[in-house]
């Protein structure tokens, strides 16, 4: 019985992953055909690339992944996409103290912030409900409505692994 439900388990989350894949590429087919944009296999691939990635990554580096897994893409295609992603709701943009911004998936991803390490400049995220109570608290007192908010916080991992130390 145990074995039926860990095989059942799998499917179910590539399920889910496809239906997010496929809400996500109808949300991107939408913007761009209200904005008359050309809908390219290319942006599409690029858009697929982000919303299978688990991590954060920068554009060169998402640039390469596409290259290794052999789509035809030029980097300008991948940076003009990001841009797009973003101003489509669908990656959010960090600058995490580095030159390179980086980039996520953002569309049905909860809320959460940053931890970056100053000595290996890894990303930890975090979530923490009492974030989000402050922000309804400084919304009441400032009568201001928050659209998003950003938390990064800076330091160095105390991890043995640090790659840096």
């Amino acid at each position: 019985m145990a074995i039926a439900a860990q095989e059942r388990a799998p499917q179910k989350t590539r399920k889910r992953g496809v239906r997010r894949i496929d809400q996500v590429r109808e949300i991107f087919r939408d913007y761009m055909r209200s904005n008359q944009l050309r809908q390219t296999p290319e942006r599409f691939a690029v858009l697929e690339e982000v919303y299978t990635s688990e991590d954060h990554f920068d554009a060169d580096e998402l640039y390469m992944r596409l290259k290794v897994k052999g789509v035809q893409v030029s980097r300008a295609t991948v940076y003009n996409t990001l841009d797009l992603l973003q101003s489509s709701s669908l990656v959010k943009r960090h600058q995490f103290g580095q030159n390179q911004s980086k980039y996520e998936a953002a569309w049905s991803f909860r809320q959460h912030d940053h931890l970056i390490c100053t000595d290996c400049d890894e990303v930890f995220e975090f979530c923490d409900p009492r974030i989000q109570g402050i922000q309804e608290m400084v919304e009441e007192i400032f009568k201001f409505k928050i659209e998003s908010h950003s938390l990064h916080m800076y330091g160095s991992c105390r991890r043995e692994d640090c790659e840096n130390k």
